[in-house]
C-alpha cells in the first residue's frame, strides 16, 4: 500500500472546497481533510485594534486536533476511509493500491509540521475584486438561506408566515462593515508572503478558470503522481 498527500490552498472563496470535492470523487482510494472544521470557538478568537476577530491566522484553529487527524490516516489510510464513510477501491487500473489524503484550507502551507508532509501542492488565486464579491455573495447566499427555512419552518408551524413581522433575523452574516478590507485581504498577502518565503513546489492555479479546466489540470497530475508509485513496484 502507497500513499499521497495532496494540499489546496487559497485564497477566501477561491473554489478550493469545489476542487478537493470534485477530486475526490474522481480518484479511488481519497479522501479529504478540511482546515476550516478545526476554527476555534468564536470566543477565544482575539480581537485586533480595529475590533475585528483574527480568523485568518493559524491561532484561530486547533492544528493540533488536525494534524491528528492527518496522523490518523497515515496510520492506516483504509480504516480512516471507511470512518469517514469512504469505501476502498482498488479496482481502478491507474489507481492501484495508492490511498490519497486531500488536505484543504487557507492556512495549509503556512504549518510547517503540515506542509512538510504534502507530495502535492496547489494554490488557488483570484484577483481582490472578484474574491471580494464572491465572498459578500457567499454572505447573502448564506443570509437567504437561513431566511428562506425560518420562513418555511413559520408557514408549516402555524400556517401562514409571522416572521417577517414578529422575528428577529436568524442568520447574521459574521462579517462586520470593513471586515473584508479591514482584515481579511490584509492577512491574505501577509500569510501568502509567508507561504511563498517558506515553500517551494507549489503549482498556482488560476481561480477564474472553469470549474472543469482546474479540474482536469489538477486531476492528470495527481494521476501521473499515482502511475510513478505505482510502477515503483
Amino acid at each position: 500500500m502507497k500513499t499521497l498527500i495532496v494540499g489546496v490552498g487559497g485564497m477566501t472563496n477561491g473554489g478550493k472546497s469545489t476542487l478537493s470535492k470534485s477530486l475526490q470523487e474522481k480518484i479511488p482510494n481519497s479522501c479529504i481533510i478540511a482546515q476550516d472544521s478545526f476554527f476555534k470557538d468564536e470566543s477565544v478568537v482575539p480581537v485586533d485594534a480595529s475590533g475585528f476577530k483574527q480568523y485568518d491566522t493559524l491561532n484561530a484553529l486547533h492544528m493540533d486536533a488536525m494534524m491528528g487527524r492527518v496522523d490518523a490516516w497515515r496510520r492506516d489510510p483504509p480504516a480512516f476511509l471507511r470512518e469517514t464513510g469512504g469505501t476502498a477501491e482498488t479496482t481502478a487500473r491507474w489507481a492501484g493500491r495508492v490511498f490519497v489524503l486531500i488536505v484543504e484550507g487557507f492556512l495549509i502551507f503556512n504549518h510547517r509540521p503540515l506542509n512538510e508532509l504534502m507530495d502535492k501542492r496547489y494554490f488557488l488565486e483570484i484577483p481582490y475584486d472578484i474574491c471580494k464579491e464572491r465572498r459578500r455573495s457567499a454572505l447573502l447566499s448564506r443570509f437567504c438561506s437561513a431566511w428562506t427555512r425560518r420562513i418555511t419552518l413559520n408557514i408549516l408551524t402555524h400556517g401562514r408566515c409571522l416572521c417577517a413581522t414578529n422575528s428577529s433575523r436568524v442568520y447574521k452574516p459574521p462579517d462586520p462593515p470593513g471586515y473584508f478590507d479591514g482584515h481579511v485581504w490584509p492577512m491574505y498577502l501577509k500569510n501568502r508572503r509567508q507561504m511563498e518565503n517558506a515553500v517551494v513546489g507549489i503549482v498556482f492555479l488560476d481561480g477564474l478558470k472553469s470549474k472543469e479546466e482546474l479540474l482536469a489540470a489538477v486531476f492528470q497530475d495527481v494521476r501521473q503522481e499515482i502511475h510513478m508509485l505505482t510502477e515503483k513496484d
